[in-house]
């Protein structure tokens, strides 16, 4: 039988003390389900959760999201894209458009969509019409696009893509020789599509002990035991504590769409830099459906700032795992749900957004001093 959330986090007590431990989920689907479960304060005080490079909506190069603006304010198309992506901010005055609910809002037709077919959908519903897809995501949504490409899309359908992997931005915070955390949780949605093996490098390579999750409270416990039982006997491997769905080898038909429809490449990450062969670009096969080769473009080399944060915002250091959300100093003071400074603000997968919405709204710096004067 199967062990409950309730007896992985007996186990877990039951483990030898030992110094702290840091374990990284990668995935902000992880961070969700940690947060709202409360597992930060169920667990041992010497177990710290560091929240990883896992959300999309905050990694998205701030370029891209302002070229998807600029087409959709200056040519005669329609722009779609997943929700989330319509309220990032990106670095410019506050005369111009900064989101693309903004830019909706100046009269621009920009839609969100949840999937694919839907920007097929409004294709084929509109034929006399240019509709541009802004594809950005990691893998989980990268393929359903690949697969997409392949099956064939209309031909006033082309793709703006900002895809980018997962793995890459661990192996640079491992490589970095300050990587931040003792164990990793790796994102189970990834590897069911990727297959578990793209994570062995962390055991193989860095000599650390890593297992595979589901966002279910059980499976990311199991986890987190198999980790720190890893760490008690000196004994690394990786581990699948998410078998229902995660197959040796992922999901072949997946793979086959990503790598016929794409190629990867050395990829910009917002407020990161470049991260080697971190991105997927569209094939030549496709150009004809490539939005970058359809229409003008509207990067602007002087304007300041391009792919960075905005002023102020830590969310970059949230994202490698190197603060927590309220240490940023615009956490619940100058950024919130409802004005989002940062990327991390916006989305459910942003560590910000989700511990704010967990009920962790003050600042790592009023807590304190209020902890100080008490």
């Amino acid at each position: 039988m199967t062990a409950t959330a309730a007896q992985w986090l007996d186990r877990i007590h039951a483990l030898p003390h030992r110094g702290r431990v840091k374990i990284m989920n990668v995935c902000g689907g992880h961070e969700r389900s940690i947060t709202m479960a409360g597992l930060r304060k169920a667990l041992p005080a010497y177990i710290e959760l560091v929240p990883g490079p896992g959300c999309p909506v905050c990694i998205c190069p701030e370029e891209d999201v302002f070229e998807a603006i600029q087409l959709a304010l200056n040519e005669d198309v329609i722009l779609v894209a997943f929700g989330d992506m319509l309220r990032v901010p990106v670095n410019v005055k506050k005369t111009r458009a900064r989101t693309m609910e903004q830019a909706r809002a100046q009269g621009a037709d920009i839609r969100p969509i949840a999937s694919p077919t839907e920007a097929i959908s409004i294709a084929k519903a509109n034929p006399d019409k240019p509709v541009i897809f802004f594809a950005a995501g990691f893998e989980t949504t990268t393929a359903p696009v690949a697969a997409m490409m392949v099956e064939g899309v209309p031909e006033n359908l082309s793709v703006l893509l900002s895809g980018r992997l997962t793995w890459p931005a661990i192996a640079m915070l491992l490589e970095s020789g300050t990587p931040g955390f003792d164990a990793l949780i790796a994102p189970g949605h990834v590897a069911t599509v990727m297959g578990p093996e793209e994570w062995q490098f962390v055991v193989d390579k860095h000599n650390i002990p890593a297992a595979v999750a589901g966002f279910g409270t059980d499976s990311l416990l199991a986890a987190m035991y198999s980790t720190l039982r890893q760490l008690n006997e000196g004994r690394y491997f990786l581990d699948n504590c998410y078998p229902q769905l995660v197959r040796a080898g992922g999901n072949k038909s997946a793979q086959s769409h990503l790598n016929k429809a794409m190629n990867v490449m050395d990829a910009n990450w917002r407020g990161v830099g470049i991260i080697p062969a971190s991105g997927y670009v569209l094939d030549k096969a496709y150009s004809k459906h490539d939005a970058r080769k359809l229409f003008p473009s509207y990067a602007e080399d002087a304007r300041k700032r391009a792919g960075e944060m905005p002023p102020g915002c830590d969310c970059a250091q949230v994202v490698l795992g190197r603060i927590y959300p309220n240490e940023c100093k615009l956490f619940g003071a100058a950024c919130k749900p409802r004005n989002p400074i940062g990327p991390c603000m916006v989305s459910d997968e942003g560590a910000c957004r989700i511990w704010w919405s967990g009920g962790m709204r003050e600042p790592a710096a009023a807590k304190e001093q209020k902890a100080a004067t008490s």
